[in-house]
């Protein structure tokens, strides 16, 4: 049997579907003026003074505060069923839809929230591996569910999913540090630039 790993931002895609998602949710004023203000957490996140999920939050809660949990997923799904095609990396779509085809195992494993990955990875009938947020009382709590996807979690989730020994073969498919961790696991490692 064969196991596929994808990434999915800047991987299966051209753009980081995170600024997509909340351009499209927010629109643009809001979103520009607002990253403006996160400008200073960017800076501490980018030279790694502050960890990547910790900063993932604070955007969150900059953008969706308290945000009523069906409008957010109402959002959520409609970007995801009808905006992420828009942004999908050809040549990498391509090799994602052979694994299908192929009949190989295919998992998303993904930093971005299953709110709006969940409705394409249904519609390509795969599984999913990714951060979600939390609702409390009908309302976003400003943090994470689950730990965020990213670096070794997406190793630790993948094991905790299916066991790798049931594989003869493993490709991983990533774009950034974020993906080593799965990459290190892959006998093929496409590394997209």
């Amino acid at each position: 049997m064969t196991l596929a790993l994808f990434d999915f931002d800047g991987t299966l895609t051209t753009k980081d579907s995170l600024g997509e998602f909340i351009k499209f949710a927010v629109g643009k004023p809001t979103y520009y003026f607002k990253l403006a203000i996160f400008s200073p957490i960017f800076f501490l996140y980018k030279t790694k003074l502050m960890d990547n999920s910790y900063a993932k939050e604070l955007l969150f809660r900059l953008y969706f505060h308290k945000i009523n949990e069906d409008e957010f997923k109402r959002l959520a799904q409609k970007y995801g069923e009808t905006k992420i095609n828009d942004i999908t990396r050809e040549h990498i779509y391509e090799k994602f839809q052979e694994h299908i085809k192929n009949g190989d195992r295919v998992l998303i494993v993904s930093a971005s929230l299953r709110s709006w990955l969940e409705p394409w990875a249904n519609k390509h009938k795969v599984e999913l591996l990714c951060t979600e947020l939390a609702f409390k009382d009908g309302k976003f709590t400003g943090h994470f569910k689950t730990k965020n996807c990213h670096g070794q979690e997406k190793l630790r989730r993948v094991q905790a999913h299916l066991n790798l020994d049931d594989y003869d073969k493993i490709y991983t498919y990533g774009d950034s540090g974020g993906d080593d961790a799965i990459l290190a696991i892959a006998d093929v490692k496409v590394r997209v630039k």
